[in-house]
């Protein structure tokens, strides 16, 4: 008996070690596992940051077509795409949230570019109040975006360096997407079609003034 006790005494300090190693394995494994919790979480809650800015320039939207509409003659077509836009910032996808923004981003500034043609409109209260508040949410929108673009950047590191990536997508961690400009022409300065924008009253203004013409030319 006493000639085994050297013997169990072995086997129970490599038990032990071999428990050591095993507590050690899994508190690395927890580490990192939670790490990755982390980095996602910040990267959903900075989504959800940009979701809000996005909801609340749906919100706004509305008001800004009814104003315009009261003082200058829009087409129906810039109208009806800006009305679409709005909608895919709330119902569409991630991919179409962030496609449809960059444009309506275009389409807004479109709008306050031709407002300069309006003295009315553009010395409009409500007008005034409304592109401070969109313009504002838009500023917020860039900021949230850095700031997302940030830790999404962190995240993805985190899932492709060692010792992340041995065991990441055993898990179900998968890469996210950046928010960024979706096409090398949203990427140009916005082109102001004032053809597009205003042409019903262009037109208008145009055949009044011939008119007149033809009256001067007839009187004299």
């Amino acid at each position: 008996m006493l000639a085994l006790l050297p013997i169990l005494m072995q086997l129970g300090g490599l038990a032990t070690g071999a428990l050591v190693v095993v507590v050690i394995v899994l508190a690395i494994v927890a580490l990192l596992y939670n790490g990755l919790i982390s980095k996602r979480n910040r990267v959903q809650d900075a989504w959800a940051q940009i979701d809000v800015q996005l909801k609340r320039r749906y919100d706004l939207i509305p008001n800004l077509i009814e104003t315009v509409r009261g003082y200058a003659k829009y087409e129906k077509s810039v109208l009806t795409d800006v009305t679409k836009l709005r909608a895919s910032i709330v119902t569409g996808t991630a991919d179409d949230k962030l496609r449809a923004n960059d444009q309506l981003s275009k389409a807004l500034k479109s709008i306050f570019a031709v407002a300069e043609n309006y003295p009315d409109l553009k010395a409009s209260a409500n007008f005034k109040e409304l592109q401070d508040q969109l313009e504002g949410t838009e500023d917020k929108i860039s900021y949230v975006r850095t700031s997302y673009n940030d830790y999404v950047l962190d995240y993805n590191n985190a899932l492709q360096q060692f010792p992340g990536n041995l065991f990441a997508s055993a898990f179900g961690f998968k890469p996210d997407d950046y928010f960024k400009v979706t096409t090398e022409a949203e990427k140009q300065p916005v082109k102001v079609d004032f053809s597009d924008l205003s042409g019903s009253s262009a037109a208008q203004q145009k055949g009044a003034d011939k008119e007149a013409h033809a009256h001067k030319k007839d009187s004299a």
